[in-house]
């Protein structure tokens, strides 16, 4: 919303239009949550672009451009420029956005990384997509600072494989072992032992199991 000044003095606020339908996150919400990181698709990363000067004159108009439609952030900023070349050097206003994770994105800036990012994720494989995600926002590694390349070759060495529960995975690590026999694997304590493993030299989010590096 827009803030006014009255003649005696008190401020009056002045609602602004709607961002045009694509998401709902509102311009003081602009960070993800940690379950809509694991959901999106940032081959389908897109910003909603206004400017300062036309928000701050009551107006939100600007358009949703897809990252995916350019292969750079300056060849980004050049849509952004066409789209608002009424203004002689406009202050750009990223009012909303969809499917960018944590730290790549803020209200007036974004990553320099993002599009090595996208490229990226286009040539990983589904199934460690949501995974990767869940490694960067625990493993506190940032998208937006540190090589995407290395990033991914960290988390292959630390990602071990989905399982139903901690126990299904402690299970597997009781049936690999060949120092015990069937009637003790039988009568194993495995929540215990899970309970231990995960206590140390490994966790897991939402069945996904890592090395703890």
């Amino acid at each position: 919303m827009k803030i006014n000044s009255s003649g005696n003095g008190i401020e009056t606020k002045q609602h602004l239009p709607t961002i045009p339908n694509k998401s709902k996150k509102s311009i003081q919400s602009l960070s993800n949550t940690k379950e809509m990181t694991h959901q999106i698709n940032i081959s389908e990363a897109a910003v909603y672009v206004g400017t300062y000067a036309k928000y701050n004159d009551g107006s939100i108009f600007g358009k949703w451009l897809n990252l995916s439609d350019y292969a750079d952030k300056e060849e980004f900023y050049e849509a952004c420029h066409e789209l608002h070349n009424d203004e002689e050097d406009p202050e750009f206003m990223f009012q909303d956005y969809e499917n960018i994770p944590e730290g790549l994105i803020s209200e007036c800036s974004i990553s320099d990384n993002i599009f090595e990012v996208i490229e990226a994720f286009e040539n990983m494989e589904e199934t460690q997509k949501e995974p990767f995600l869940i490694w960067c926002n625990n493993g506190h590694r940032s998208l937006s600072e540190e090589d995407i390349d290395d990033l991914i070759s960290a988390f292959e060495s630390d990602y071990i494989g989905k399982y139903d529960s901690e126990e299904d995975f402690a299970s597997e690590l009781v049936e690999e072992r060949h120092d015990l026999s069937d009637f003790a694997k039988q009568y194993f304590d495995y929540e215990a032992y899970a309970r231990d493993l995960f206590l140390g030299d490994y966790w897991s989010e939402d069945g996904y199991v890592f090395y703890n590096s």
